[in-house]
């Protein structure tokens, strides 16, 4: 099986599930429940990667603190390539409502001190580049050794210079339609610009690819009895995906391989159902 490198976030969340939002007044609320786990975008790629058996490395920032001794607990039997945050482990605090929306409090982002290690990349086969500092040199390095990368570019709104050069880069392309004018029109604007494949999500109500040369085509959602915790859905799609494109399925079995991992992943408690 071909091996994926994935740079990019890991963290270790307090995820709080309430029916509904605060209001934005002083006031108090009780958690239905809540949990400590491991998060971050390429944390959760890279564990869905590796419970559909494809061979990952994770290179991230973690901290020599409690938080990255978790994490690192957590990511036990993936392949780690660490740089060592000199401000401690990435944390957030996730309020989640009762429809599975997220708002995620940021307590804490690494901090690198000089430039980040690019891995070697002879063996590796596709390279994953998340949203992150840490990835841009290995995005660079990526399309100078002529590997395949994949980004995500998350709820992208084509108009942040954050996610340009990931956007540009890129090979495949995934990304929330939340905030596309046109999620259609962008698909075909990225391929156009060269791109080979792009996946525009729609959360419950599935996805949309569109393929260089071929017509949109689109999968539902996984059906679930009981939704527990949405985080992670959209990473564990993508790794569903690309584990189908690296066993040679078409595309659309790809994705309904990318549909039946997240719908594991939101009947978990964690990143990987």
């Amino acid at each position: 099986m071909q091996r994926v490198l994935i740079s990019g976030p890991a963290s270790w969340n307090l995820m709080i599930h309430l029916a509904a939002f605060p209001r934005p007044e002083p006031h108090q609320v009780f958690a239905d429940w809540h949990h400590e786990a491991i998060g971050g975008t390429s944390a959760g790629k890279a564990l869905n990667l590796a419970r559909l058996g494809v061979p990952v490395t994770l290179l991230t920032v973690v901290g020599d603190d409690e938080p990255g001794r978790r994490i690192r607990a957590a990511l036990d039997g993936i392949d780690l390539l660490v740089t060592p945050s000199a401000n401690g482990s990435e944390r957030h605090t996730n309020l989640m409502d009762g429809n599975g929306q997220r708002l995620s409090i940021y307590l804490n982002l690494p901090s690198i001190e000089g430039e980040p290690a690019v891995p070697a990349l002879d063996e590796v086969d596709v390279v994953v580049a998340d949203l992150a500092e840490i990835s841009r040199p290995v995005l660079r390095a990526a399309r100078a050794a002529g590997k395949e990368i994949w980004t995500d570019l998350h709820d992208w709104d084509t108009e942040s210079e954050y996610q340009r050069e990931f956007a540009e880069t890129a090979d495949v392309i995934f990304a929330s339609a939340d905030r596309l004018p046109d999620p259609v029109v962008f698909m075909r604007d990225r391929i156009d610009a060269g791109a080979r494949l792009v996946v525009c999500t729609f959360g419950a109500e599935g996805a949309m690819a569109l393929e260089r040369g071929a017509d949109p085509i689109h999968v539902p959602a996984e059906r679930v009895d009981e939704v527990v915790d949405t985080n992670g859905a959209g990473d564990a799609f993508v790794a569903g995906v690309l584990a189908g494109r690296l066993r040679g399925i078409p595309l659309p079995e790809c994705l309904r391989e990318g549909a039946r991992a997240g719908a594991a992943a939101v009947r978990s408690r964690e990143l990987a159902g």
